[in-house]
């Protein structure tokens, strides 16, 4: 049979395979479509001349030669579009080699301007305010300054004791109290609850000695040891020392104990889980360092030991209690015109606050190598290592800069305290004070220290221990109407909580908005009326936060409410 003839359009016209088989499957499958040719090709070979030789242009199209040779110069990108990949190499050629055409003396200058609040500038602005600062006579000093302190009734300290006898005891746990004298505190608290929580017996904590605070005193020279042993005995055993059957496994040396190294924030869970086996295993062991290593978040038990142990069994030994109760009488008498009533500002101002911040103040070329000196002596390598940046502009900004004298003079005369309010500073050795403390002095003549308060004889005892003098300041600070934090840290964290446990709850302390207090002091406009309006706002807010209750994982040595405190009846309340 001859072979029939190849139909291209077999499959389009006739049905192609489905008709073949329809028709009972005598024909042969056509075979498939073949694929269009390439559209550019197809229009090249065309009749009407396509491509870009010969195409002919629509109707609108340009005429003349430039047109023309325009209108193919787009249609070749068009087509051509991996030309656009050296479209950028292209710009920036044209922009070379327009530079290389203008001058740099016609291109104008770039003016920087820092952000506002990042630079110091609170000696411009005490210059420019001074004269208005001393002709104000609207201040309302001490008189009025809380107005919240009874505010929902009061709160009263309610930590209720053991009456019943404590069983066994587990086994011994020593501690070493790191830090300065509030960080040591922190360890002395919760060990406490620890080791109540665990019925195991406390040794007196051992102070670790720190080559930042050079104080090698031990726990008897700060806390009056016999009172703290008496006040906790019905709800936890503390002893002075190991027996010497138990130092007799270990070699009479401290250092063959077993040693936790226990993480910080640590939950109680923990200590119950892990550590009680092997106290009773071992029936002495050793946690170093100890500071922080509890977390806030913890039952009511142990909440409550921390407050027995804060609030009521540390009291500062006698010669420190005897001389702070004198400054604090003296501190009474000299402001006999305001009721007896003073201001304590914690201010910190000290040399290595200053290096530590990593801030910049106008002491000049002179403060820049005293700061790079202070750093690499405190804290060695810290801050140089690489890739390190520091920002003191922005660290200003934050509010993360130590207030220094003057700015917390303009501060206070601003909240509506007049020059004759008398004014005890608490603080270490001011870096720079015979330049820094001058505008202090002259808004606030009346400003006392420990060293203008007592005979050098009196404070020579304590002179070269720093945990001792910072344990004087604690308690003229405690007992005055008016606290002022400056910095933040261990000092205010524990007095803030002891000013409430005292006051009914209110902490009666000004704790300033450094973050606005940078924008304010920066503003080269701002007049002193504005200035005052919105250190007062500042101060009104400090008043309405005085009164707290702790949330889950605040520190209760700040918020002791509710856990160591109860609400106060009206009648308590009034009679404060």
């Amino acid at each position: 049979m001859p072979q029939q003839a190849y139909n291209r359009l077999g499959s389009i016209g006739s049905g192609g395979a489905g008709a073949a088989v329809a028709n009972g499957g005598g024909g042969t499958q056509s075979p498939p479509v073949s694929p269009r040719r390439s559209p550019r090709m197809h229009r090249r070979g065309a009749k009407d001349g396509g491509g870009f030789y010969g195409r002919r242009l629509p109707a609108g199209a340009p005429r003349t030669l430039a047109q023309r040779l325009a209108w193919m110069f787009l249609s070749l990108l068009l087509r051509r579009q991996a030309i656009f990949l050296f479209a950028p190499l292209i710009y920036v050629s044209g922009m070379l080699l327009y530079m290389g055409t203008v001058s740099l003396d016609s291109v104008p200058a770039i003016i920087s301007r820092p952000a506002p609040g990042s630079v110091y500038r609170s000696p411009q602005l005490y210059e420019r305010l001074h004269a208005d600062m001393d002709a104000d006579n609207t201040s309302d000093g001490l008189s009025s300054v809380w107005k919240h302190a009874s505010k929902n009734g009061g709160w009263k300290p309610c930590i209720n004791m053991n009456t019943s006898g404590l069983p066994e005891s587990s086994g011994y746990i020593f501690v070493e109290a790191n830090g300065g004298l509030n960080q040591q505190r922190t360890s002395i608290c919760n060990a406490v609850a620890v080791a109540g929580y665990l019925n195991a017996t406390l040794i007196i904590p051992n102070f670790h000695y720190h080559s930042v605070w050079r104080d090698p005193s031990k726990f008897k020279d700060i806390y009056d040891e016999d009172y703290f042993i008496t006040t906790l005995q019905n709800d936890v055993r503390v002893v002075d020392k190991v027996p010497e059957y138990i130092m007799e496994r270990f070699g009479h040396n401290m250092s063959n104990v077993y040693n936790f190294k226990i993480k910080a924030w640590s939950s109680i869970r923990y200590y119950r889980d892990v550590v009680r086996p092997k106290l009773i295993e071992e029936k002495l062991i050793r946690i170093s360092p100890f500071a922080n290593r509890l977390s806030f978040d913890a039952p009511p038990s142990v909440q409550r030991l921390r407050c027995l142990a804060n609030f009521e069994a540390l009291r500062f030994s006698n010669p420190i209690e005897s001389l702070a109760e004198k400054l604090v009488s003296r501190m009474k008498e000299r402001s006999i015109d305001n009721g007896g009533k003073y201001i304590a500002v914690h201010l910190r101002f000290e040399e290595d606050m200053v290096a530590f911040s990593c801030c910049i103040f106008d002491g000049g070329e002179e403060e820049r190598r005293d700061m790079i000196t202070a750093r690499e002596r405190g804290w060695r390598g810290k801050f140089t290592k690489s890739g390190r940046v520091i920002r003191p502009g922005f660290i200003r900004v934050n509010g993360k800069c130590p207030l220094t004298p003057l700015e917390v003079g303009l501060m206070l005369r601003g909240m509506g305290f007049s020059n004759n309010t008398l004014i005890y500073l608490a603080s270490g050795k001011i870096y720079s004070a015979e330049k820094t403390m001058g505008p202090l002095f002259e808004m606030f003549p009346l400003l006392q220290t420990k060293e203008t308060l007592v005979e050098t004889e009196e404070l020579a005892p304590f002179k070269n221990f720093s945990s001792r003098m910072a344990a004087i300041d604690y308690t003229v600070c405690l007992h005055s109407e008016v606290f002022v934090t400056t910095q933040g840290g261990n000092f205010p964290h524990f007095l803030i909580g002891h000013r409430r446990y005292l006051y009914g709850g209110h902490s009666k302390t000004i704790k300033p908005d450094k973050r606005k207090l940078a924008q304010l002091f920066a503003n080269p406009n701002i007049g002193w009326k504005s200035l005052k309006r919105q250190l007062l706002g500042m101060r009104s807010h400090s008043d309405g936060k005085g009164i707290e209750i702790r949330r889950p994982n605040d520190s209760i040595y700040s918020f002791p409410t509710p856990d160591c405190m109860c609400r106060a009846n009206k009648t308590e309340v009034n009679r404060s």
